[in-house]
């Protein structure tokens, strides 16, 4: 919604929209231009929400960078979607997939902005704050189950205290963020640093807080408690979207 807004555009009443913008090298989307109109053509991996959105924001890279809507309800008979990929219990609810376009036809209204718009505007960087605060989040959950009062030794503790500290300071990193997010919007290059920044902090504090909640508590959790297993195996799975 945010990026519709921030190029002037409207949604659809009604649809569930999802965004399909990773970029595998050498494997990128193509938009041609034929006699009948604007085709799509290609494959696009990790696509979430495939089988369950109506209408998907999908990056096309050749010729040129390029936002596109794909409404894929109508053109459903030009898409094949296969999650046969996706090999992990780790986020299976999220469908996400490799969707393969065979000539799905677009309009010239279907294309968002200009070439390489996608990128450079101000809101992709403060969206890309966006999965930091999910990484947070998911070990916060972790450390919500730590709080539980089963265990006091003096070992537990310290881990615990640690992952404490660790959730609170990337709470004030999240917020501090926010808040420069609010002050100035419209500040690219300070918007790429901020968002760098806060994706490089919050990877380390979750990297630390699953490795203390091992040590603490051993294999138990992670192999007989459902939820905090796949919490884990979900959380480590996500914070790959950093680079490092």
């Amino acid at each position: 919604m945010a990026i519709l807004a921030a190029a002037g555009r409207l949604s659809t009443d009604n649809a569930v929209y999802g965004v399909w913008a990773s970029e595998i090298q050498g494997k990128g989307i193509e938009l041609h231009r034929t006699r009948e109109g604007l085709v799509v053509k290609g494959s696009k991996m990790f696509c979430s929400g495939a089988s369950l959105i109506d209408k998907a924001l999908v990056t096309a890279t050749i010729p040129d960078h390029q936002l596109i809507v794909v409404d894929l309800r109508a053109s459903a008979h030009t898409i094949a979607i296969d999650d046969r990929d996706w090999k992990v219990r780790a986020f299976q609810e999220t469908k996400t997939a490799t969707v393969r376009f065979k000539n799905t036809p677009i309009s010239e209204t279907d294309i968002i902005g200009t070439p390489g718009w996608y990128l450079k505007r101000p809101g992709f960087w403060h969206g890309a704050c966006g999965p930091a605060a999910c990484w947070a989040g998911g070990a916060e959950g972790l450390m919500d189950y730590a709080l539980q009062p089963n265990r006091r030794d003096s070992h537990t503790l310290a881990h615990l205290g640690a992952m404490q500290a660790g959730v609170w300071a990337m709470k004030s990193f999240l917020e501090s963020a926010g808040r420069q997010i609010d002050e100035r919007p419209d500040d690219s290059e300070g918007a790429q640093r901020r968002a760098l920044i806060v994706r490089h902090v919050i990877e380390q504090g979750c990297t630390d807080i699953p490795r203390r909640f091992a040590r603490a508590y051993g294999p138990y959790p992670l192999s007989m408690d459902g939820s905090i297993s796949q919490r884990y195996e979900e959380l480590d799975l996500y914070l790959r979207q950093s680079h490092a």
